[in-house]
């Protein structure tokens, strides 16, 4: 372990957009915890999940591989693979002490405790989603009841569960007892996984009725959407395209609050869903501005690397969509990224560099002074954080996988590749894909796919992506001997 190994608060929100912190340009939503982050670290302003769904995306940053090689394509699975050591486990080998509180999902927690993986974790504060539909192991329900409260009865409020009970709450209550823990000097991490702002966008009332959806942002729609999105409709996606005053916001898989219900007859339109998300955002904001008041009460601030980031984001009516599945607009695959130590990371920076969340992984291992692996595909973030780098160049591209991830009638298979100017989406098996000039249209309306002027660039872009699909391929294991 180096000298002066920092500790580290990891923040993952579930399903947050890139474009909803207020010091990132968004004026609608009251962010002031996370705003002063950025204005004291690095925030990365084109950083890319590797997949829009939940499990492949969180097996890929907490490796620093891409989904195809964790073995850890979809939601629901079994069990995780442990093809490749996460990077919590790796650090917990080196003396870190480390804490996860709220979500893990490697594997499926649908009516159980997903099963324990070698993880690294010795405080163990699990809940995957604030629903109460298993009797033993959700820790969340647990401290609710210690309260006096039933978490089943209160998800049936048409107000919500109230603030002081919400689960972003309980997150930030377990990530202050594990930061106050007595550990004689040695170094922790703690992965805080809060479940919101992911559906089914049910914020306490106190927060909703602060949120006008009449002043709302209206999303990026046109009317050519419907029929953009009709070509795609074979391809798996968790919402059907309506118009922004009708939106589609039954779940498919999540059950229905009382007040979802309503909005299901009543008002779904695309601006009282972005109030209820914002609303989310403040409570997250709320208790993240705890967990940063108790590192400098403790005096553990200056010796704290703190990341802010989330798994994927959600279309939130974007060309008539909600919710998630395979698409690859940036409002889904593109997500906050921001990085802080006070006094040894750079400070009030925005890099435009394209990231990809694999970075992380080797960043932390390098933080701690080991040797990052020759086979993770993840790079090293250190240089641009310690203002060695330019701040404006990290990657020629990125890219993002979609492998059957949602259990959905196609089983599609997709990937993405981005560049600086250009978005090329395949759907293996299918005839329609996606080609996006983002310097000319960066809201993603023009679909080049079919343009005939566009066929030389959509060739040389389908070779570089096969070629990057073809060389992230998972190798196996390493070679030792000519034979």
């Amino acid at each position: 372990m180096a000298a002066n190994t920092p500790n580290i608060l990891w923040v993952c929100t579930d399903q947050q957009r890139y474009d909803t912190i207020g010091a990132l340009g968004n004026p609608y939503v009251s962010t002031p915890n996370i705003d002063s982050l950025v204005a004291e670290g690095v925030a990365f302003t084109h950083a890319y999940c590797q997949s829009p769904i939940c499990t492949p995306s969180r097996a890929s940053f907490l490796t620093g591989m891409y989904p195809n090689a964790t073995h850890a394509i979809r939601n629901g699975n079994d069990f995780f693979p442990d093809a490749d050591p996460l990077v919590t486990r790796t650090l917990a080998d080196i003396g870190y002490d480390c804490g996860l509180i709220g979500k893990l999902h490697l594997a499926s927690a649908y009516r159980r405790v997903e099963p324990r993986v070698n993880d690294g974790y010795r405080y163990w504060q699990y809940s995957h989603a604030p629903r109460d539909d298993w009797e033993h192991g959700h820790d969340y329900a647990d401290w609710v009841r210690t309260k006096g409260y039933i978490l089943g009865e209160l998800n049936r409020n048409p107000e919500g569960v109230p603030a002081e009970l919400h689960q972003t709450t309980w997150c930030a209550e377990k990530t202050i007892e594990f930061i106050r823990e007595d550990r004689g000097g040695s170094p922790w991490l703690a992965s805080v996984n809060i479940y919101d702002p992911h559906p089914p966008f049910n914020p306490p009332q106190t927060h909703r009725e602060q949120y006008n959806p009449a002043e709302m942002p209206e999303p990026l729609f046109r009317d050519s959407d419907l029929e953009q999105q009709t070509r795609l409709q074979a391809v798996d996606f968790q919402s059907k395209v309506r118009t922004p005053d009708e939106l589609d916001i039954r779940s498919p898989i999540l059950p229905q609050t009382p007040r979802q219900e309503a909005e299901a007859v009543g008002a779904r339109d695309a601006k009282t869903l972005v109030a209820a998300y914002y609303a989310m955002i403040q409570l997250i904001d709320e208790q993240f501005g705890r967990i940063l008041e108790t590192l400098d009460e403790t005096g553990q601030r200056e010796n704290t690397v703190i990341i802010f980031t989330s798994d994927h984001g959600e279309t939130l009516g974007d060309h008539g969509l909600i919710q998630k599945g395979c698409r690859f607009y940036e409002g889904l695959v593109r997500v906050p990224l921001i990085f802080s130590w006070q006094g040894q990371f750079a400070s009030g920076r925005k890099s435009d560099a394209l990231v990809e969340l694999v970075d992380k992984a080797p960043t932390l291992l390098e933080l701690a002074g080991l040797t990052v692996p020759e086979e993770m595909h993840g790079r090293s973030l250190l240089p641009i954080l310690r203002d060695e780098a330019d701040p404006n160049h990290h990657r020629d591209f990125v890219r993002c996988e979609y492998y059957d991830a949602v259990d959905l009638p196609d089983h599609t298979f997709a990937t993405m590749y981005r560049n600086e100017r250009y978005k090329l989406v395949v759907y293996h098996g299918h005839e329609e894909g996606e080609l996006y000039d983002l310097v000319n249209d960066p809201d993603e309306f023009e679909n080049l796919w079919h343009v005939n002027a566009k066929q030389g660039v959509k060739f040389e872009l389908l070779k570089q992506s096969f070629d990057a699909s073809m060389l992230a391929m998972d190798r196996g294991s390493r070679r030792v001997g000519p034979m």
